[in-house]
């Protein structure tokens, strides 16, 4: 408040958009039991094996993963003591909510993440929580992103600094605000966040299911679903690379790419540095580089790096594509939209044009938007959404160098399949609880 130089009174509503996968317990009397389990935690793959793939996915819309909050409360069950029938699991903005306003709700949006909720009936699944063993009285109420969850109470104006009685909405996760900030609440645009991980989806007006599991669908805030790939390892990857090869920052790198041409020389990168989400869900596997002679250097694994991001990203368009979800043109988003040769490779290897908004950092102003609704100064999300997302430049595809990308991508996924064997192999690396 005091950066933005306005005061605590001029705050009229309050709209969260955060995390999603997170897994916090709570206990009967409001209190954390544990840590919160962040979303790239994958300490519960034990809990899920076994489950029935297929019929998570059919329900659920979901891909059957250690990531996704069941999975993370069947393993603190199992591995926290005092977690009694009164204990409530959020995830991190359900939980900032209650936090704030002592209410205990969830969006639809946060709750098609969890492996526990049906697309058909938008609630929770009753098989789907057999499953699991989880009671739907151990998880929040569910209610829509933009209704009003509660106002702040005296509590959360101690934490917050703002005043009691603000009116908060109920909030969804970050890969929802981040393209409803972007003005995306229709079909035809491809969102791409190039965050620390990249998230890539479309919205679409029906529950679309991916029987090859490579996309999931999740409700979405305003109506319809967003089917995406929640994503992989790509900014951080970047941040990786600069500190590995000691770059002075990303603008070193992304001029180091540009004096290599597509395809890298016959390098090829496959970006699963933490588990591979493109083309497959394995998350076994491991990130490296391919291709390697003595006349390659730097400039070469940097423009690899770039590239194999980016072929993760083609593999969903394709997949999109044949479950029928329009996608006319690829909005970037998140901090990597500032790389304008990264922008150029995604444009030039898919053949669509590439949007570059004024503000790539769209979470928040997605957020406000569910704000403004749940106060009532905005009638619905399609017409707060109509007033943001401006354009500051397309870049359209080259397509002469369509070809050296095929060429490469398809170099990238016969190096993916040949790998295989290795990617049950035991790396000596320990996991750690942090």
């Amino acid at each position: 408040l005091a950066a933005a130089g306005r005061g605590a009174d001029e705050v009229t509503a309050l709209g969260l958009g955060g995390q999603l996968d997170g897994c916090l317990a709570v206990t009967a009397q409001g209190q954390p039991a544990h840590p919160c389990l962040i979303w790239m935690d994958r300490r519960a793959e034990a809990e899920v094996a076994g489950l029935p793939a297929d019929r998570i996915l059919a329900r659920g819309g979901v891909i059957l993963d250690a990531s996704h909050m069941a999975a993370k409360i069947r393993w603190l069950r199992s591995h926290v003591s005092g977690l009694g029938p009164g204990t409530r699991f959020h995830q991190p903005v359900s939980y900032l909510v209650f936090r704030l306003t002592g209410q205990e709700v969830m969006d639809h949006g946060l709750a098609s993440t969890t492996m526990l909720y049906g697309l058909a009936d938008r609630r929770y699944d009753a098989e789907l929580l057999d499953l699991f063993e989880i009671e739907a009285a151990a998880l929040p109420p569910l209610a829509d992103a933009a209704a009003t969850a509660g106002r702040i109470d005296v509590r959360g104006a101690e934490l917050s600094g703002l005043r009691v009685g603000t009116p908060v909405a109920v909030g969804t996760g970050d890969d929802f605000t981040t393209p409803l900030g972007a003005g995306i609440v229709a079909p035809g645009r491809l969102v791409c966040v190039l965050g620390t991980a990249e998230v890539v989806g479309a919205v679409h007006p029906t529950a679309v299911i991916d029987a090859q599991g490579l996309v999931e669908t999740h409700a979405y805030a305003g109506g319809g679903y967003f089917v995406e790939n929640p994503g992989w390892l790509s900014g951080g990857a970047l941040a990786w690379f600069r500190e590995t090869f000691r770059l002075e920052d990303f603008t070193e790198l992304d001029e180091l790419a540009a004096g290599v041409a597509p395809g890298a020389a016959g390098v090829t990168f496959l970006p699963a540095l933490s588990g591979s989400m493109a083309p497959q869900w394995i998350a076994s596997a491991r990130g490296c580089f391919y291709g390697l002679t003595p006349a390659h250097g730097t400039a070469h694994l940097a423009r690899a790096l770039l590239e194999g991001t980016a072929f993760a990203m083609r593999d969903v368009v394709e997949r999109l594509s044949e479950l029928g979800v329009s996608i006319e043109a690829i909005r970037l988003l998140g901090g990597g939209a500032k790389s304008r040769i990264w922008a150029q490779i995604r444009a030039d290897m898919t053949g669509l044009p590439v949007e570059l908004p004024q503000i790539t950092d769209s979470a928040p102003i997605g957020a406000a938007l569910l704000a403004a609704v749940a106060a009532g100064q905005q009638p619905d999300l399609a017409t707060a959404a109509a007033g943001v997302g401006e354009i500051r430049e397309t870049i359209d595809p080259d397509p002469s160098s369509k070809p050296a990308y095929d060429r490469a991508h398809a170099t990238y996924l016969r190096l993916f399949e040949a790998l295989r064997p290795m990617y049950d192999t035991d790396y000596g690396v320990e996991p750690t609880d942090s």
